[in-house]
């Protein structure tokens, strides 16, 4: 009977976070929709700054997990590809691998380990210190206020970021296929382009974005109901870190069946 009602516990517990999370989402939407109708509006200063937070300070590590990803795709399917006397496809290995999975997850899993606990932190610390609550007497919703600038910057810069490291990852896998397997440069970009399919870029690009609304979401919820001080805010950080990454990789595995079963 415990493991009973431990099981029911987690599920209901489960549950009401979804719709929590869920209602937290419509919510940040109606305000995008209506907020610029009102007076009170995020500046388009706070979005620039959560952007360039987002985006600008995250290129140095997305840079480097995809270069290096790239790299290391090209020299793993080339060991294979060489048996088979079709070393030169390593380039297409590369940019489809890279464009349609590798570089949208892993650039989505760096953005949530950086940005999304920080926003978690930032928020958390903010609740325990009870300056949401300074806003909401003050008649400022916080949602407004905090969850749009980040929930905005996210969905513009993560996708950025993704076309980003697609870019670096096929570079990777080009310097390995030139000057380590001495596959021709215009052979090389030739085959890259012939089987990187516009379908293969813009499904990227729309995990990201899925990415991105996950990432924000899951940091603001946490952060603005973090409970118990210190300790509080760094129970939270972990735990949105830990279920981003667990929901990056679920969604990730659906909207791959669903683009590799549709024929759009």
């Amino acid at each position: 009977m415990r493991i009973i009602e431990a099981i029911g516990r987690l599920i209901i517990g489960t549950a009401q976070h979804v719709v929590n999370v869920l209602g937290l989402f419509f919510q940040t939407v109606f305000w995008i929709v209506v907020g610029p109708f009102k007076k009170k509006f995020p500046k388009l200063k706070s979005i620039f700054e959560q952007m360039v937070f987002v985006g600008v300070r995250s290129i140095i590590i997305v840079f480097f997990v995809g270069f290096f990803t790239g790299i290391v795709i090209a020299m793993q399917s080339a060991y294979q590809l060489a048996k088979l006397g079709g070393t030169i496809y390593v380039a297409a290995m590369v940019s489809v691998s890279v464009a349609r999975e590798l570089g949208p997850v892993l650039t989505a899993l760096v953005v949530a380990g950086r940005v999304g606990a920080a926003i978690t932190a930032e928020l958390g610390t903010m609740k325990v210190s009870e300056q949401i609550e300074a806003l909401q007497t003050l008649a400022l919703n916080p949602i407004r206020f905090l969850v749009i600038p980040r929930f905005l910057a996210l969905l513009i810069m993560l996708p950025c970021l993704t076309i980003f490291s697609d870019i670096v990852g096929i570079a990777g896998g080009f310097l390995v296929g030139v000057y380590n397997l001495g596959l021709n440069p215009y052979r090389y970009l030739d085959v890259s382009f012939d089987f990187l399919i516009w379908k293969d870029v813009w499904t990227g690009i729309v995990k990201s974005i899925s990415f991105a609304i996950i990432i924000a979401m899951v940091g603001c919820y946490m952060g603005l109901n973090t409970r118990g001080g210190a300790e509080g805010v760094g129970k939270s950080t972990t735990v949105s870190v830990v279920t981003s990454f667990i929901l990056i990789i679920l969604f990730d595995c659906v909207l791959t069946g669903i683009f590799y079963f549709s024929n759009m």
